[in-house]
């Protein structure tokens, strides 16, 4: 193991003398100055290693406890947001495709931990949001949401794969300021009950599997934190775009779904219980709304 130079070792020593004279935040505030310097200290009874760090995780917090910055000027040209449940290959993946795709972009990725992940999990350029506990899926997409700093945001699934130039449509399709929402898999009903997949343009809902809007949008709408479950979060969420006036629109994107991790390791029973939970929110909200249907029966 190699030897820490001289100022981390001064460091050490000063923090060493701040913990016995009781200087607790004197002493947490040298040991983040040795972890920027590369190295971690240990504490032994009889005093402490050096030893260097290993990749940074930022602290474990709660959704609330997550600093917005929509309110600063935006500096990259799309936010993906993705949230790990306990498949972090699958995260990866689509991290790893839509960089290759990017072109000329900027690209902010947020990764919401709503599990812990190892240390090494995320490419460098990932930023991290780290919850103490899996919130639920609402909670937990809008932790995400607030660090978005891309001009336009996309809500992405794990099981998708970008096999192309998968930003350029949903680009194309927000320069209509009339366009709330947009993305590959869009569904139409006539009963706000019974939902069907539909080839568009216009649909009533985009489903979650790839969901993008503007930033700015993120002022007036936000997931439902009481749903636990994925199942009709995103149709909650485009009637809250479609309530504001704009509308939802389905376009064809290059991409390839894989396996719907979630839904396929949730049990036949808890899919019926958890769906049919969250519906019953969304009618709670919507009953009755057919004006904001493509086709109200």
């Amino acid at each position: 193991m190699s030897k820490p130079p001289e100022n981390v070792r001064h460091l050490a020593e000063e923090r060493a003398r701040c913990r016995a004279a009781g200087d607790f935040s004197e002493a947490d505030a040298l040991r983040e100055g040795i972890r920027a310097e590369g190295w971690e200290v240990l504490d032994r009874p009889d005093g402490y290693d050096l030893r260097p760090a290993g990749p940074h995780r930022p602290a474990a917090v709660s959704p609330d406890a997550v600093s917005s910055v929509l309110g600063d000027p935006a500096t990259a040209d799309w936010t993906l947001q993705w949230l790990h449940e306990g498949w972090p290959e699958d995260v990866l993946r689509g991290i790893s495709s839509f960089d290759r795709h990017a072109g000329e972009r900027a690209l902010q990725h947020v990764v919401v931990e709503a599990v812990s992940a190892p240390p090494s999990t995320w490419p460098d350029h990932v930023e991290t949001v780290r919850l103490r506990e899996h919130p639920g899926f609402g909670a937990a997409r809008n932790a995400g949401l607030v660090r978005s700093r891309g001009r336009l945001v996309g809500i992405v699934d794990g099981s998708v794969e970008a096999t192309g130039d998968a930003l350029a449509p949903l680009e194309a399709a927000l320069t209509d300021p009339t366009v709330g929402v947009t993305g590959p898999v869009g569904v139409v009903t006539s009963d706000l009950r019974e939902f069907r997949e539909s080839p568009g343009p216009e649909v009533d809902a985009v489903e979650g599997y790839l969901m993008a809007l503007r930033r700015e949008l993120l002022d007036r709408v936000a997931f439902d934190r009481r749903f636990r479950f994925f199942r009709a979060a995103d149709i909650d969420i485009s009637f809250q775009v479609k309530a504001s006036g704009l509308r939802a629109i389905r376009v064809d994107v290059p991409i390839r779904r894989h396996v719907h991790r979630a839904w396929e390791n949730a049990s036949a029973h808890d899919r019926a219980r958890l769906s049919k939970r969250n519906m019953y929110r969304f009618l709670d909200r919507y009953r009755g709304r057919t004006d904001l249907l493509v086709s109200p029966d």
